[in-house]
């Protein structure tokens, strides 16, 4: 197999700032000069261009996912004038109880943290909005940043309990130990962006994304040594690959609702959005399979 490795690096001199990028091909070295490296970006970029989350996905019907939370946040010595950036996705689990992404949340610190239900669009302010400050968030202790060994899991709690209506209600969790089937239909989530100017529409998104059995996902072809049971792949990568890598943040800590029996449960939290640069469309986004953490979920809330 060929195996191709690229080594960026960044070298500073008086004048300026030269990128110099090392392409290893088998045994040979190859050096491109950045006219050639731009050249190569933008082909590339061209061939992503032709499948992007606006043909996988469609504006989900206002506060029909009434479990979907954004997790807003801004840095701790902001002024009252800044205000908060929707960073991850979450589902409500308990009144004051919301389930995310450890890997999001942990990406930044020293900021405060504040919880939106009932959210639609980013955008619009709107009567169904509930913001809630968050009182304290709880990580998995077996958390670890790398991808393959899993317990990317938080516990958001918040500073008091949500009204339930229309608007915002419940999610419905799996029983313990419960495995979805191959093709299972599901639902991901989300807003994406983490950054929304005033007036920008940015309306939920939802998108189709089946159950991708175990077999198959951690396949030479797909995930192969990272891929745990422990975690659910869902859909394909191109539902988020053509995403800069803050707004495929955005989409982290979602939930991934499926359909059991007529009813939809969140088995999921998203944890990966797609592969390393979108290089194969074969690899799914993976999900925290919340079925195997049931004990964990509940001795912490308790």
């Amino acid at each position: 197999n060929v195996v191709v490795t690229f080594y960026l690096g960044f070298i500073y001199s008086a004048h300026n700032i030269c990128l110099l990028t090392i392409l290893y091909l088998n045994n040979y070295v190859a050096v491109l000069s950045n006219k050639a490296f731009v050249n190569l970006f933008l082909i590339a970029l061209a061939e992503l261009k032709k499948t992007s989350w606006s043909l996988k996905a469609e504006v989900a019907t206002p506060n029909s996912w009434p479990w979907q939370v954004s997790l807003q946040y801004k840095h701790l010595l902001a002024s009252s004038y800044i205000r908060f950036y929707h960073y991850c996705g979450g589902s409500l689990i308990q009144r004051r109880w919301v389930i995310s992404s450890a890997r999001c949340i942990k990406s930044v610190s020293f900021v405060k943290w504040r919880a939106v239900l009932g959210e639609h669009d980013l955008g619009v302010s709107s009567d169904t909005e509930q913001i809630i400050p968050v009182f304290s968030i709880y990580i998995h202790p077996e958390w670890s940043s790398l991808v393959s060994k899993g317990n990317d899991i938080a516990l958001v709690k918040l500073s008091s309990e949500v009204t339930l209506n229309s608007y915002v209600q419940l999610a419905s969790l799996p029983s313990p130990g419960q495995i979805l089937p191959h093709n299972n239909p599901c639902y991901m989530t989300g807003w994406g962006r983490t950054y929304v100017e005033k007036g920008e529409l940015l309306p939920l998104k939802q998108a189709f994304t089946p159950v991708v059995d175990y077999q198959t996902c951690s396949s030479r072809d797909s995930w192969w040594g990272v891929i745990k049971p422990i975690m659910i792949c869902a859909g394909r990568s191109e539902i988020t690959c053509n995403a800069g890598i803050y707004e495929r943040r955005g989409f982290l800590g979602g939930p991934l609702s499926c359909q059991v029996d007529g009813k939809y449960y969140v088995h999921g939290s998203l944890s990966v959005s797609s592969g390393s640069g979108c290089a194969s469309r074969e690899k799914p986004p993976i999900f925290t399979r919340l079925s195997h953490y049931m004990d964990w979920i509940n001795s912490t809330m308790s």
